[in-house]
C-alpha cells in the first residue's frame, strides 16, 4: 500500500503548508493530494507545491468538473503534467447539487451520464484525437441554440501523456461502478475498511466486469482518504474530525438526497445519521458534531499510539486500499507514518 497526504482546501485563509509537502516529498511519499469546493482551487495549489517539490505525485481530489469543460480540464492536466514532469494524477468529481447549482450555476442533470461523456471526451483530447461528440450532456463543437455554426473540430495542440492517469470521486453504489469501469483509480471519502467489502467491493466488481478487461482489478488504484491523527488522547483527537463528519453528512445535501449520509447509512448508522442531519439543518452544530458516533469516527479515520496507527494501517490494507492518503498536520505524524509504511 502506497502512502500519500491530503492536503485538503482552504475554508478561510488560503495556507500551502509547504513544510509538510516539502517534508513528505524528502521522505517518499507516493503523492500529495489538493481539493477545491468554494474556497482555495485545486491547480494553483498544485502548482505551488509542483513548483516546490522534485519527485513527489500530484493528485487533484478532486477537480470539479462542473467548474471546467472537459476541454479546459484537459488543458489544464497536460500542462501540469508537462510542467512537473509527468507527475500529475487527474482527479474529477462532480461534487453535489448545492455546489453545482448554487456555486456553479450549472444544472445538476444525470451525474452518470455528464461524467461518462465528460472523462471521454478529457481521454480523447488527452490522446491527441480531434474532439468531437453529439452526447446528450455535451456537444461538441456546440450546435445547440445560439450557436454560430463556425464551430471546428480541434486537437489539443500540446504532446500529452496518453497514459496520465484519470481518478473518480465516488461513494454511491452506480458511481463506484462507474468509477471502476471508465477510470484508472477511485478516490472514496469517509472509507470503512470493516465496511468496503460489504458496502464497495460489489459496486466495483460490477464496474471492472463492464469494461470487460479482466486484469484492471489488479492495476486499479483504491486511493482512498483518511485522517491521521497521532496522539496520547484520542478522545480529544476525535474532536478535530466531529465538524467535518457533522457538516457532511448533516449538512451537504438536503432531506433525502445527501450522499454522505447515505453513506452512514450503508454503514449502519441509520439512526445517528438522521439525528446528525436533524440537528444541522435545524442550525445547531455542535449539537450535530455531538451525535457523531464515536465509533463511526474511528471506522474512517486512523487515530492513537504509533502502535495504533500501525494496526489500523494494516487494516485499510487488507481491505483493498492501495493508496492511502493521508490527511496529516504535522510533521511528527508524517515521520511515523514514514516509518510504519514506507
Amino acid at each position: 500500500m502506497r502512502i500519500a497526504v491530503n492536503m485538503g482546501y482552504a475554508r478561510s485563509k488560503v495556507d500551502p503548508r509547504l513544510d509538510l509537502v516539502q517534508e513528505a516529498d524528502r521522505l517518499g511519499f507516493d503523492s500529495v493530494w489538493a481539493a477545491e469546493a468554494w474556497g482555495s482551487d485545486a491547480v494553483s495549489v498544485l502548482s505551488w507545491y509542483g513548483a516546490s517539490t522534485t519527485r513527489i505525485g500530484l493528485g487533484s481530489a478532486v477537480m470539479q468538473m462542473p467548474a471546467r469543460t472537459p476541454a479546459m480540464t484537459a488543458m489544464t492536466a497536460a500542462t501540469l503534467d508537462a510542467l512537473s514532469g509527468g507527475r500529475f494524477r487527474l482527479g474529477l468529481g462532480l461534487s453535489g447539487p448545492q455546489v453545482v447549482e448554487g456555486w456553479h450555476g450549472r444544472p445538476y442533470g444525470k451525474p452518470l451520464g455528464t461524467t461518462r461523456e465528460y472523462v471521454g471526451l478529457v481521454r480523447s483530447a488527452l490522446a491527441g484525437e480531434t474532439v468531437a461528440l453529439a452526447g446528450e450532456h455535451y456537444r461538441v463543437p456546440y450546435d445547440g441554440p445560439g450557436a454560430t455554426g463556425l464551430g471546428t473540430p480541434l486537437r489539443l495542440s500540446v504532446r500529452a501523456r496518453r497514459d496520465l492517469p484519470i481518478y473518480l470521486a465516488a461513494i454511491g453504489p452506480r458511481n463506484v461502478a462507474l468509477a471502476a469501469e471508465i477510470a484508472d483509480g477511485w478516490l472514496p471519502i469517509f472509507y470503512s475498511p470493516e465496511r468496503a467489502p460489504e458496502v464497495f467491493r460489489p459496486h466495483l466488481e460490477a464496474g471492472f466486469t463492464a469494461a470487460g478487461d479482466p486484469a484492471k482489478a489488479e492495476r486499479f488504484d483504491v486511493a482512498a482518504t483518511a485522517p491521521v491523527i497521532l496522539t496520547a488522547e484520542p478522545d480529544q483527537a476525535r474532536w478535530a474530525i466531529r465538524p467535518m463528519l457533522a457538516f457532511y453528512v448533516g449538512s451537504m445535501g438536503a432531506r433525502g438526497r445527501n450522499f454522505y449520509h447515505d453513506l452512514a447509512v450503508r454503514y449502519g448508522y441509520e439512526a445517528a445519521a438522521d439525528e446528525i442531519q436533524r440537528l444541522a439543518l435545524d442550525g445547531k452544530r455542535r449539537a450535530a458534531m455531538e451525535a457523531v458516533p464515536d465509533a463511526l469516527v474511528d471506522e474512517v479515520s486512523l487515530i492513537g499510539s504509533r502502535e495504533a496507527i500501525a494496526e489500523r494501517l494494516a487494516a485499510w490494507e487488507e481491505s483493498g486500499v492501495t493508496t492511502l492518503v493521508a490527511g496529516v498536520g504535522d510533521v511528527e505524524t508524517l515521520r511515523v507514518l514514514a516509518e510504519l509504511a514506507l
